[in-house]
């Protein structure tokens, strides 16, 4: 595997099978490349479509998601709503421009149009959820100039009509806006049936529940007993949008209006009476304040309730039962009110009898899945616009079986499932739920009248079986007789569709497969950056929960101290995601051997890169809180596919463009542990194009450079001495007597199984059965090598006892560098400031383990925390007696020396180290402890392991090569 490419499919994490953004990058670049990548199970990932045309009921949610924090404007050629900076307008323009996407305004040109910001009237601005943008979809917008609205509530359209006028852009758009916006205005008033507007401004509460259905006949004083005796079980939400007041079962609660609220006008507070401020513990459900809020508003009716029970959690739902305080008389009550005060009483009546009032017990799944998304938006508001925010919130206002059918399909590959094939005992109405998905704009789904995009269609016929596909093939007259598999299967017809040949081709799934339903794009992509902001993490999703709810993970106690964010704007979050989708392409790309297209990813983010670090450098140097989350920014990521470039460009022998990215490398990141590596490869590179002098200069200057640590120092040592050979160099340098110390070797001879080149080495044993040299090893020094005990452990057992030993340092009480439930070490442990800011403490831990107390402080460390999740900690591997003789033998100095140098460049040094770990007791306390780096007939020591036997032998240890050669010959 290349190097470079391990670590970058770490930040990549699950690949994604939409990338919104990647087209648009892809054709700002230089170099243009096919558009159609496909990943291991031949999907198309990348495509002009793929947002646009996947779902027509979220495309306006999908224009208004690409808003940022800042003021966003309309492009002039597709009409979209694009983020306001140079880079992102010119970008877009060129792609828009180069796609021939047709323009929406009809009367201006492009030289002619000034970009126009969105709406700023108090009212009338919107940036709301999709649930509210019904009243737009049914209008053509490419009748009129209009401009990019996508959404008209309610009470917008009454904040204009009673102004007597439309607000106008500020762009100074003529009066065929207002004209259109007029003829909108018209068509929601005459959708909208629960809520009416009148010239004065007042809220006028209509219901159309029929009384015949089912409803007491009560007459005027009927009502108003049955109001007064009233008692409702329901219960507290919306906890997480106030301040989290605490809860006492028993305790007294009052309500209050709050018309003002922007989410919903009939909203109810539920305040605490105690407090002279009226402490807000949340709301009423909206379900019930829309029958509650008109009894209040119209005939100041009073309730009291009562907290019945206290949840566990304090964001949870709170149990409360309400009563009427007093009721109105029949006096107040007008004739033509009869019918509304009947109506109000029918639908609380059925609220409390279907229970719609009264939540059912979340599933687990279900409420982690909640959890998660509270979790992103929880300090992380300023990422997400405005729509975007709306649009999640509606998620917790879904019935269960919505919930629940999203989560399901969320967490399976798919993209296509059929309705028919689901089996979830915990979902009752699965079409009620599709429906209700579909509506809000999570979910698309595909029967007999749904038009179907290319990429949709091939994604379709995957759900077909291979005898339906057969038999589709057959319908169309196409000889199947030859293909068996499915793959080739779909490709036949799918090409066929593509060529016009089988227009019928949509109906004929629709007839076997009924509905289909599958997540939409824009939830898609919505929902990925949530699950990225809660986890930070590529590697994890919600399996996660799972694995701790089943305690088959457990992760350790920490407290999370959060004191700056991890992206600072919602344009550093978008041009992260951006730079991950390259890398993804790039991975993808080297599976398919697709070398145009990683040329091209490479060259991206270069330019990126470069681009970066320019803006950096002209703007005015800030010290940042926390470097160590440079790793969650665009740069990052991009100098990790640059990296990747490097290896490819030496796999291919294109060292002169290896050499150009790894001086911009070295040239970007000036503070950086992996400054070694870099300048190791163009120091080699720069030799392979026989630049000698070049390459000795850089082998110098790196070893100066106090980030070049470890066995890249080393190896950079190690090239002046061979470099600098007279006459380049007539003085040698300091560190030649230190690099050419002699290691102490031991040679045994073993009865080799085989000798291929490049195959591990198999030896036969002591006993006759096969085994490694390691193994060979331990045979040899348990036997005549001294009777010493030991293990193959290489890192694992040092990582191992590192973690125990530290235990209480790693997890720490230092702002920002847990974020997470889900972490098994600090953010900082791989960075020089993990023992910076921890030195107070560290330093008294250490200067235990040297007085001798190791050995209590594993013990009590493996009690206190075994099977708990800790990085570089093994317990399955090593036993704790083990580790207690390891620990003994190898003495408090040694081990101080060891965890001193762990604490201080974990990065640097947790490869490399020598095979085995052997000791021996002397006694009944002491002994004396041995490592042994094991290498076979035809391996020799890389410089990461000379530099760490050497640094041990620094540190007090014994260290030895054990050579293992075929017997000789006779």
């Amino acid at each position: 595997m290349l190097k470079g490419r391990e670590s970058l499919r770490r930040i990549i994490g699950k690949r994604r099978r939409v990338l919104p953004n990647l087209p648009r990058i892809l054709s700002s670049s230089p170099t243009s490349s096919s558009n159609s990548l496909k990943n291991g199970n031949d999907k198309l990932i990348i495509h002009d479509s793929a947002i646009t045309n996947a779902d027509s009921n979220s495309i306006d949610v999908v224009s208004e998601a690409v808003d940022t924090s800042n003021d966003f404007v309309t492009c002039p050629v597709c009409s979209s709503q694009i983020r306001g900076d140079d880079r992102t307008v010119n970008s877009h323009l060129d792609f828009c421009l180069v796609k021939g996407t047709k323009r929406k305004l009809s009367q201006r040109t492009l030289l002619q149009f000034s970009f126009s910001s969105k709406l700023k009237s108090s009212k009338c601005a919107n940036e709301g959820v999709h649930a509210e943008t019904s009243v737009i979809q049914d209008c053509d917008p490419t009748k009129d100039d209009l401009p990019q609205l996508t959404s008209i509530s309610t009470d917008e359209v009454t904040c204009a009509k009673s102004q007597g006028e439309m607000t106008r852009p500020q762009d100074g758009t003529s009066s065929e806006s207002s004209l259109a916006l007029e003829s909108v205005t018209e068509h929601a008033e005459s959708s909208e049936k629960n809520i009416g507007v009148d010239n004065n401004d007042e809220i006028v509460y209509s219901y159309s529940v029929p009384l015949e259905s089912g409803a007491p006949n009560f007459d005027v004083e009927g009502i108003l007993t049955e109001l007064s005796e009233m008692a409702l079980e329901t219960y507290i939400v919306g906890r997480k949008y106030v301040d989290t007041a605490e809860v006492v079962s028993g305790a007294c609660i009052c309500f209050l209006r709050d018309p003002t609220n922007i989410k919903d006008q009939n909203a109810i507070k539920v305040v605490s009476p105690d407090s002279d401020s009226g402490r807000v513990l949340g709301f009423l459900p909206r379900e019930l304040a829309q029958h509650l809020s008109p009894l209040i508003d119209k005939y100041q009716l009073n309730f009291k309730g009562v907290i019945t029970s206290v949840p566990k959690n304090s964001l949870d739902i709170v149990p409360v039962e309400i009563m009427c305080l007093n009721a109105a008389s029949c006096n107040d009550v007008e004739k033509d009110d009869v019918p509304m005060l009947k109506s109000l009483c029918v639908n609380i009546f059925r609220l409390m009898k279907s229970g719609k009032i009264c939540p059912s017990t979340p599933i687990k799944y279900q409420e982690n899945f909640r959890l998660m998304m509270e979790g992103a938006l929880k300090g992380n508001l300023c990422l997400f616009t405005d729509a975007e925010k709306l649009f999640l919130d509606s998620f917790s206002s879904m019935s269960d079986d919505s919930q629940r059918l999203f989560v399901r399909l969320y967490t399976r590959k798919g993209p296509w499932f059929r309705i028919s094939s689901f089996s979830y005992p915990e979902i009752l109405d699965y079409q009620q739920a599709v429906n209700e998905l579909s509506e809000a704009s999570y979910a698309c789904s595909f029967g007999h009248k749904s038009e179907v995009n290319d990429n949709d269609m091939e994604e379709l016929l995957n759900v077909l079986t291979v005898n339906e596909l057969s038999e589709i093939l057959k319908i169309l007259k196409k000889d199947s007789k030859i293909v068996l598999r499915k793959k080739e299967l779909i490709a036949l017809l799918y090409s066929s569709y593509k060529d016009g040949l089988c227009p019928l081709l949509p109906s004929l799934i629709a007839d076997r497969t009924a509905t289909c339903v599958r997540i939409s794009p824009f939830a898609e992509s919505l929902l990925w950056r949530v699950q990225r902001l809660f986890f930070l993490d590529g590697e994890q999703d919600l399996s996660s929960f799972l694995l701790v709810d089943l305690q088959i993970l457990k992760y350790p106690e920490y407290k999370c101290t959060i004191s700056c964010p991890v992206f600072c704007s919602r344009n550093d979050l978008l041009a992260y995601e951006e730079a991950i989708e390259v890398a993804q392409v790039m991975d993808q790309s080297l599976d398919e051997g697709n070398s145009k297209l990683v040329l091209q990813c490479i060259e991206i983010a270069e330019y990126q890169l470069s681009s970066y670090f320019k803006m950096k450098n002209q703007a005015l140097p800030l010290e940042s809180e926390a470097p160590f989350l440079q790793r969650f920014s665009a740069a990052w990521v991009n100098s990790k596919v640059v990296l990747l470039g490097v290896s490819f460009h030496e796999q291919e022998r294109r060292y002169q463009d290896a050499i150009k990215l790894l001086k911009l490398l070295l040239n970007c990141y000036t503070s950086d542990g992996r400054r070694g590596y870099w300048t190791l490869r163009l120091s080699i590179d720069l030799e392979h194009t026989g630049c000698i002098e070049e390459s000795l200069s850089v082998a110098e200057d790196g070893v100066l450079d106090p980030w070049v640590r470890a066995g890249s120092r080393m190896a950079l040592q190690r090239r002046v001495i061979r470099l600098g050979k007279p006459p380049r160099r007539w003085k040698a340098p300091s560190y030649a007597a230190s690099v050419k110390r002699k290691i102490t070797e031991v040679q045994i001879h073993g009865r080799p199984l085989n000798g291929k080149v490049g195959t591990k080495s198999r030896f036969y044993g002591e006993d006759g059965e096969q085994c490694g040299v390691e193994e060979l090893a331990l045979q040899f020094y348990a036997g005549e090598g001294g009777g010493w005990q030991g293990v193959h452990a290489e890192s694992g057992i040092w990582l191992t006892i590192y973690g125990l030993l530290m235990w209480d340092v790693i997890f720490s009480d230092v702002p920002n560098t847990f974020r997470t439930k889900f972490q098994n070490s600090p953010l900082d442990m791989d960075s020089d400031s993990f023992y910076d800011t921890r030195k107070t403490i560290i330093e008294p831990q250490l200067q235990n383990i040297h007085e001798g107390m190791a050995e209590a402080i594993l013990i009590m460390s493996w009690e206190l925390h075994q099977g708990t999740l800790c990085r570089g900690v093994n317990w399955e591997r090593n036993s704790l007696s083990e580790l207690r003789a390891a620990v003994t033998c190898i003495g408090g100095p040694c081990l101080a020396n060891l965890c001193r140098l762990l604490a201080q460049d974990y990065r640097s040094w947790t490869s490399g180290m020598p095979d085995l770990l052997l000791w021996r007791f002397n006694g009944d306390y002491k002994g004396e402890a041995k490592l042994v780096e094991v290498k076979g007939p035809k391996d020799r020591l890389s410089e990461q392991q000379r530099a760490w036997l050497l640094i041990l032998m620094d540190c007090g240890f014994t260290a030895e090569v054990c050579k293992v050669n075929p017997p000789l010959q006779q």
